[in-house]
């Protein structure tokens, strides 16, 4: 199996309470690395040291879009001094997404983050959620966006939660950027009738849907959810993917936070 990370997101409020001590938790479960989101506050110097006091690797980090665009180079030069070989694009807020006025500010930019990411000896990346599964001019916008981009400045951290959410299969979509797909999010579900809101689940009120007939959507612990992780997992090795990252945006099934993610590492040994 390849080695499995950690974005810290599914454990945001434990990470702001005790920064240190979670990762230790985190490391203690099994995980091998970290995906992070934020740094709460701590200084490249800190961050450091409680990862190699936990010792987990810093695979990557999520930075907004905006806020890398506000400064490249201090973005690039922080975590690559933290040691993270991948720095992501994590959300488009609605004008940013494809269709909408500022989707080329994305294209563009993502030129220059690629770029700068580049010096700096890491790769950048793009993590999708399902608003990317629109067709511009017959093809889907995440498609043209690696299809504009070269790979040498922009590579891809398949979110398989969203793909299916958008309806394609998401271990086939892994499969299609093999060798551009250096990380790959393991992401479980459970979604029943039509939902409405569901990035309401990610801490973001207003996502543009109208509202549908009332239905059933949670992120769920890996294997407790609806989606084929052996399948996903083979993708990614056939991909080559270097790492899997567990996510789980907010806790389910009664669960705490970190109750999930141990579940979700206990469900993954079961599969080795």
């Amino acid at each position: 199996m390849l080695p499995v990370g950690l974005q810290l997101y599914s454990v945001r409020d434990a990470m702001e309470a005790d920064f240190a001590g979670t990762l230790k938790k985190v490391k203690a479960m099994g995980y091998e690395g970290v995906e992070f989101a934020g740094l709460f506050d701590h200084s490249v110097e800190e961050v450091v040291a409680a990862l190699k006091d936990a010792d987990l690797v810093p695979v990557s980090a999520h930075v907004p879009f905006v806020d890398m665009m506000q400064d490249p180079e201090g973005t690039m030069d922080t975590y690559s001094r933290i040691g993270c070989k991948y720095i992501v694009i994590p959300y488009l807020t609605e004008e940013y997404r494809p269709g909408c006025e500022k989707f080329q500010e994305v294209i563009d930019g993502a030129r220059v983050l690629g770029e700068a990411a580049n010096k700096y000896g890491m790769k950048l990346l793009y993590h999708n959620h399902d608003f990317e599964f629109v067709k511009l001019d017959g093809k889907y916008a995440l498609d043209v966006l690696y299809d504009t981009i070269p790979s040498d400045l922009l590579q891809t951290e398949v979110d398989t939660c969203w793909v299916n959410v958008a309806g394609e299969n998401p271990a086939d979509y892994v499969r299609k950027y093999t060798d551009r797909a250096p990380v790959v999010h393991l992401k479980d579900f459970f979604k029943s009738g039509n939902v409405s809101k569901m990035y309401e689940l990610i801490g973001i009120e207003d996502d543009g849907q109208e509202d549908k007939e009332e239905g059933v959507f949670e992120f769920r612990p890996l294997g407790h959810g609806l989606q084929d992780i052996p399948s996903l997992l083979k993708a990614s090795e056939d991909a080559h993917a270097n790492w899997v990252i567990v996510e789980q945006d907010n806790p389910s099934m009664e669960k705490s936070p970190m109750e999930c993610v141990e579940m979700s590492m206990n469900y993954l040994n079961t599969l080795k």
